[in-house]
């Protein structure tokens, strides 16, 4: 048990280099690397640092792939902002040393396509030429090699990650960073885990590229020209605390209660000050014969002050979602923002796992 508390408090260290960080890092930096990967993590809320065992660990937490026992392969599809932007996930676990060590390799894009390029819509008489007008793409892209391995009832596990960020012809930026998790049993029912992301500080250098003609435009419609600069992504820690529970035979229940710690300025989440925000989240999970699986979650949890007439409100995300499992392939479906129907802010989310035993 006291490796386990030399482990926390090893993760738990880093706050104090970031703290040094602070007036550097940027708020929501990477942010597409918090939206979660697998429909499973998204029905639930984003409750998986306790509970994911397959290949998806290696975003959640990468300790959860030691639980993995055959070679697993995962990919996502799904669209945000009513289509307009495009997320994707690919996603390898290899266990290797007879099953004492896993690694594994994901890939992630979040990007905006056919952005169009109004720069030279104007001609050099003010006349418009819709013809001058391009079109160009703004992704996020990150790659992930992660290993994992177990000791005793501990898991350990880490990601070292590659970041690369392009706007068109105009800028882009490659950056690093790793990622450190652990998962102990402190029952057969009961597990704890931590993931500390971005430990203890990941960064993006960002070069331009703007041709004189286009700073002479910028500068005549009094935009900013952009330097070269680099940008620190501040880490963020998740505890969690799962717990299982078999109802019958056929029937188990399985529920996890997170909490994402961020310390790069205050978030717009239930819990914030200067120094760190803390935003719970928290998910269920009923499945039935270990093939067909319910899923709910709580997240995004928010208290705001409306501009309109200086109201304190509440906001919270419910999402929900199904999952199928037949012998190697599983299919998972989410339909996240359930509170947002009216406004057509949602997402159906797809998701696809296949196992390929030995």
């Amino acid at each position: 048990m006291k490796k386990v508390f030399i482990l926390i408090i090893s993760l738990l260290c880093g706050l104090v280099t970031e703290s040094s960080f602070a007036q550097q890092t940027r708020t929501y930096s990477n942010e597409f690397l918090s939206l979660g990967v697998g429909a499973r993590g998204l029905a639930m809320g984003n409750v998986q640092t306790a509970l994911v065992d397959d290949v998806t660990a290696a975003y959640w937490n990468p300790a959860g792939l030691n639980k993995v026992n055959n070679l697993q392969v995962a990919a996502m599809h799904a669209e945000w902002f009513a289509g307009v932007s495009k997320y994707d996930y690919l996603g390898v676990a290899i266990p290797v040393a007879d099953g004492k060590r896993t690694i594994g390799i994901s890939a992630i894009r979040f990007g905006v396509d056919d952005i169009p390029n109004t720069l030279y819509l104007l001609n050099a008489d003010g006349s418009i030429n819709f013809d001058n007008v391009t079109a160009f793409s703004a992704a996020d892209y990150a790659f992930l090699l992660s290993y994992a391995q177990t000791i005793g009832k501990l898991q350990i596990g880490g990601n070292a990650k590659i970041i690369h960020r392009r706007v068109g012809p105009f800028a882009q930026s490659w950056g690093m960073g790793i990622d450190l998790g652990i998962q102990y049993a402190l029952s057969e029912q009961l597990i704890l885990g931590v993931t500390a992301k971005d430990f203890p500080v990941s960064y993006n250098s960002w070069s331009f590229s703007f041709t004189p003609e286009e700073k002479e435009i910028l500068q005549l419609t009094e935009n900013i020209i952009p330097v070269n600069t680099v940008e620190l992504t501040g880490q963020r820690i998740v505890a969690g605390l799962a717990y299982s529970l078999s109802i019958s035979e056929k029937i188990a229940l399985k529920s996890e209660f997170d909490i994402d710690f961020t310390f790069d300025g205050k978030r717009n989440t239930l819990i914030k000050s200067d120094f760190v925000s803390m935003d719970p989240h928290l998910g269920l999970e009923l499945g039935y014969d270990d093939m067909v699986f319910f899923r709910f979650g709580l997240n995004n949890m928010q208290q705001y002050t409306n501009d309109v007439d200086g109201a304190d409100l509440f906001s919270i995300q419910p999402n929900a979602g199904l999952g199928i499992k037949i012998r190697e392939l599983a299919i998972d479906y989410a339909f996240t923002g359930l509170n947002r129907i009216g406004d057509g802010v949602f997402s159906h989310v797809f998701s696809l796992k296949i196992e390929l035993k030995k």
